[in-house]
Formats: C-alpha cells, sequence, structure tokens
C-alpha cells in the first residue's frame, strides 16, 4: 500500500470526518483535495518522481499537507530540522539537492541565509513569509493548482521521505526511505499502540522527525484526526487536548514530564485521553507513576526504535515493568550481540551487556544512508543494523536499554549506567529533571556527576548537599554509583524533539576550569571488575 492511496481510500470511506483540527480544520474529503492540488502544483514546477522536495517548514497544516501531496507522486519529501545550525542545514540542502523548497514565517530569515551560500538553486515557495526574495507564493500557487488526482502510479518501492539525523556526532547523515516503509513502520504503530478507527492524536513532535511523522500517517491509517501544534507548549496542549478531545498522546518523556508538571490541571488531560506511548528516551519510574496516577491509561507503551528502523522494540505494559524495553515490534527482531559482532550476530546470554542489533529484513528498515557508504560501513553488517546502544535481556525476555556505548562512566574500574543512576535519583522530591554523566577526573578515571533542575518553588541553596547525603545513604544506590557532584542549573540541554543532550553538558563543563573532586568514602573495587 502506498501513502497517498492511502489518504485518498481513507477519504472515500469518511469524506466527511475530521481529519486535520488545530490552526486549520479540514476534513478527509478537504485534505484529498488540497493535496492533489500541492502534488499537481509540483509536477507544474518541474518535479518529478524519484525527485527531493525539501521543506524548511514548522509544524503546520501546510506541512502536513504538503508532506502528504509528495507521496501521491513518488517525490521524497525532505523535511528539514529547521533548529539546526546553519551549516548544518546548509550541507542538508547541498547532499538532498531540492527540486523545490518550501519556506514560512518561523524560518524565514534562517532559511534566506542558508538558500543564499547553498550551491542548489532551487524554486522557493513561501508560506506567509517575504524573507526569500523572488519566492512564489504557497497559498496563491496551490489556489490556482489541479483539483484532481494527479494520475502517477507510485509503487511500494519508490522514494517516500528522508529524514536527517541530528547531527550531535557529525555531519547531519540522510535516512531514505520508501513508501512500503512508511507504511508499514504507520500500520506497526497502529498496532502496537492500539489505535482505534477514529483515533484523535496530538500533533506536537515535529514532522521532521520519525515520531511526527509516524502520528501524522496513523491518523491516515485509522481515519483519525491530527491536531496540529505548531510548537510544543505544555499549557497549550493541554488546551488543545480538551478543545479537541485528543484520545492518544504520542510524546518524548520530557514533553510527558512538561504536561504533568507544567500543563497545568490534569483532569482535563484524564478527561479524554487513554491511550499513552512515548520514545526518543528511557522513562523514569515516577514520571510513569505521575502519569498512571492522573491519567489512568487503557494504554501505556514505551516504543523503542529510530530513524533508520522505524521499531526495535515494543513494552506494550510500560507502568507494569517502567525501564524495560520489552520485546520485537510486530514486524521486527532484534539481539544482543558482542559489539565486535561482523559476520555472526549470535545473542549473548540473559543478563549480558552487549551491543542491540536489528535485522533488516524488517519492512521498516532503510536500506542504507543517502551517499554515505562510510555511515553503511559503520552500521550495517551482514544484514544487521548496529544500534551503538547498550542492552541486555532479562529472564523474562525483556529488552532493557542500558543507554549508548559512549554514554557508559567507568569509574574506579566499575561500569556505570547513566540512565540507571538517573531513574533512582528522580523520586528525589526536589528533582524535577536529572541527567547523569561521566566527567574525567585523576582518580577515578571517571566520577558519577549529576545536573539537576529544581521543582518548581525548591529553594536551590543546600539542595546538592541534601541529594549527596540522600543518594549515598536513603537511595539504595551501590556506593560506586552514587554521584560524587551534583550541579544545580536552570535547564537540560535537549534536542528539538527533546532527547537529551549529554555531550553539550559534558563539553561545557570541560571548557571551564577543573574543580578537584572531594574525596568520597567510596574506594575502587579490590578486584578487577567484569564488563560486558
Amino acid at each position: 500500500m502506498e501513502l497517498g492511496r492511502t489518504l485518498t481510500w481513507a477519504a472515500e470511506r469518511h469524506p466527511e470526518r475530521l481529519a486535520f483540527a488545530g490552526q486549520r480544520r479540514l476534513t478527509y474529503r478537504e485534505l484529498d483535495e488540497r493535496t492533489n492540488r500541492i502534488a499537481n502544483l509540483m509536477t507544474s514546477l518541474g518535479v518529478r518522481r524519484g525527485d527531493r522536495v525539501g521543506l524548511l517548514l514548522s509544524n503546520s497544516e501546510e506541512m502536513a499537507s504538503t508532506h502528504l501531496a509528495l507521496q501521491k507522486i513518488g517525490v521524497m519529501s525532505t523535511p528539514y530540522n529547521i533548529r539546526l545550525g546553519v551549516v548544518e542545514l546548509v550541507h542538508c540542502l547541498d547532499d538532498s539537492t531540492p527540486t523545490v523548497v518550501v519556506v514560512d514565517d518561523v524560518a524565514g530569515s534562517m532559511a534566506a541565509e542558508v538558500l543564499s551560500a547553498s550551491k542548489v538553486s532551487p524554486i522557493v515557495l513561501s508560506v506567509d513569509t517575504d524573507a526569500v526574495a523572488g519566492a512564489q507564493d504557497f497559498e496563491q500557487a496551490v489556489a490556482g493548482a489541479d483539483p484532481t488526482d494527479p494520475g502517477v502510479e507510485v509503487g511500494p518501492d519508490d522514494w517516500s521521505v528522508m529524514l536527517y539525523t541530528s547531527g550531535t556526532t557529525g555531519r547531519p547523515k540522510g535516512v531514505p526511505r520508501t513508501q512500503s516503509n512508511e507504511h508499514a513502520a504507520s500500520v506497526a504503530h497502529v498496532v502496537q499502540a492500539r489505535y482505534a478507527p477514529g483515533e484523535i492524536t496530538l500533533g506536537a513532535m515535529p514532522l521532521y522527525h520519525t515520531m511526527g511523522l509516524r502520528s501524522l500517517l496513523s491518523m491516515v491509517v485509522v481515519g483519525g484526526t491530527f491536531v496540529v501544534q505548531p510548537v510544543f507548549n505544555p499549557g497549550e496542549a493541554v488546551d488543545l487536548i480538551e478543545q479537541e478531545g485528543v484520545t492518544a498522546l504520542y510524546l518524548v518523556p520530557t514533553a510527558f514530564w512538561s504536561v504533568v508538571n507544567k500543563g497545568g490541571d490534569m483532569e482535563r488531560v484524564a478527561g479524554s485521553v487513554r491511550k499513552l506511548a512515548f520514545a526518543g528516551a528511557p522513562m523514569t519510574s515516577a514520571l510513569c507513576e505521575q502519569l498512571v496516577q492522573a491519567i489512568h491509561p487503557e494504554v501505556f507503551v514505551n516504543h523503542y526504535g529510530s530513524s533508520e528502523v522505524y521499531t526495535f522494540s515494543i513494552a506494550a505494559d510500560a507502568a507494569a515493568k517502567p525501564g524495560a524495553a520489552g520485546r520485537p515490534g510486530v514486524f521486527g527482531r532484534w539481539r544482543v550481540v558482542d559489539p565486535t559482532s561482523d559476520e555472526t550476530h549470535d545473542s549473548l546470554p540473559v543478563g549480558t551487556e552487549g551491543e542491540i542489533v536489528v535485522d533488516l529484513r524488517c519492512p521498516e528498515a532503510f536500506a542504507g544512508y543517502w551517499q554515505r557508504p562510510d555511515a553503511d560501513a559503520k552500521s550495517i553488517r551482514h544484514g544487521w543494523y548496529h544500534t551503538g546502544d547498550v542492552g541486555r535481556v532479562d529472564e523474562d525476555g525483556d529488552l532493557w536499554v542500558e543507554g549508548r556505548v559512549d554514554d557508559m562512566i567507568i569509574t574506579g574500574g566499575e561500569n556505570v549506567h547513566p540512565v540507571e543512576v538517573e531513574d533512582v535519583l528522580s523520586h528525589h522530591p526536589a528533582i524535577g529533571e536529572v541527567v547523569v554523566v561521566g566527567l574525567p577526573d585523576e582518580r577515578w578515571g571517571q566520577s558519577v556527576t549529576c545536573f539537576v533542575v529544581p521543582v518548581d518553588g525548591v529553594d536551590p541553596s543546600g539542595l546538592s548537599a541534601q541529594i549527596l547525603d540522600w543518594a549515598k545513604n536513603d537511595s539504595g544506590l551501590s556506593p560506586y554509583k552514587v554521584p560524587k557532584r551534583v550541579e544545580i542549573v536552570p535547564e537540560i540541554p535537549k534536542s528539538p524533539v527533546g532527547k537529551i543532550l549529554r555531550r553539550k553538558l559534558i563539553d561545557a563543563e570541560a571548557a571551564t576550569t577543573a574543580r578537584p573532586v572531594p574525596d568520597q568514602p567510596t574506594e575502587p573495587p579490590t578486584e578487577p571488575p567484569t564488563t560486558a
């Protein structure tokens, strides 16, 4: 099934059902016609099957409709992360060579700078902005386009989308995905999040991210309603949830934390929301408990995956075993293996830590990065995708993601996983958000260090000492896992989709004058530790 046909058939089944809500309300009949117009406009501008169309847009109806329209003509929708820097965006533009670029007022001035510095010269369509000289008005052009089906035969192997990775470990990499990949991922999301026909979801995750696209496309699959939120704000999110009767939320844990702690009256959320799903990072057991108490969800899913392979694993009841990533998704297969595995990808014994790898025969899986054989060589080995994540399998067969290979803290010869320490510290009543990293230390190699955002209204003076004392005496952490330092900060650095950027904390600390770490009662182990 191709995504353009999925939309058209949904419009035939439910022509008057609401497809989009929020800034603009469109029924499925109206959305089908509007996407036909956009598709025919692109064809009239010289865009052909297999070409790229770049989107320098914020979350909006225009972005969602344009993405869907491109599916009808076999064109690779290429939404750029507008929170990236100009240099990175120029790289993305040059790398993807789009025939047309669509910009809006949110990205306008930045888009003008990127386009002027790029090697490519695409046709530019503008949405409510005159920042780019010579750009054509998007709405005027769409209004004058043909509203009938564009008549392009799109197949399962035609391109659908290319997402760019965040670039936190180098140049952003293009992740090209086919119609088949995207349809399979969207159906998997419907099954795994247990969506019903007519579901209503909040479109708060950026549409240049796999979670945002899955929220959009899963609604098309079930004939549901996509409630557009241009920029995530917890108070506005709660308003939209109540106004539109949102039934399902799919957010990163930091967004859920903001809804619970900054959004206001949770009874307004609980009035309609029945299904919760999260991805992008582990959720602390403390936040799991808060959500269960506030909403009493019928469905509470932990989704673990990536842009490259949408689903790795699913914990169908996140509250039953907080932190567990569960079992392979409906179309998937994974193993925990020796990180040096090449031809052999044999599973490690239960409880043994290793690298999580995913079978690329999954229909949700990409075939390789865009023009990056170096990245392919690193991540793809004999039919398996190496995630770079450390994990283990418990006696029940459930997967636990311990963090990134690069995030591991080695202190006094012992391995410490930041996620485990963060989960314990999150139960301290004065801690709103917490991130744990390893900082260089002459004595220990690395010292376990935590950065804390206090709960609103908590006096930060003396809080570091209080948390250290609690972690040492009352948390239950093993002595070598107890933080040696607590830093109180106003906010935690995050990516545009809410992922915690540990590297920014480490780099910021490295740029300051090193401070001595006070002696701790914890001594290094007397025997060499056993490491995975």
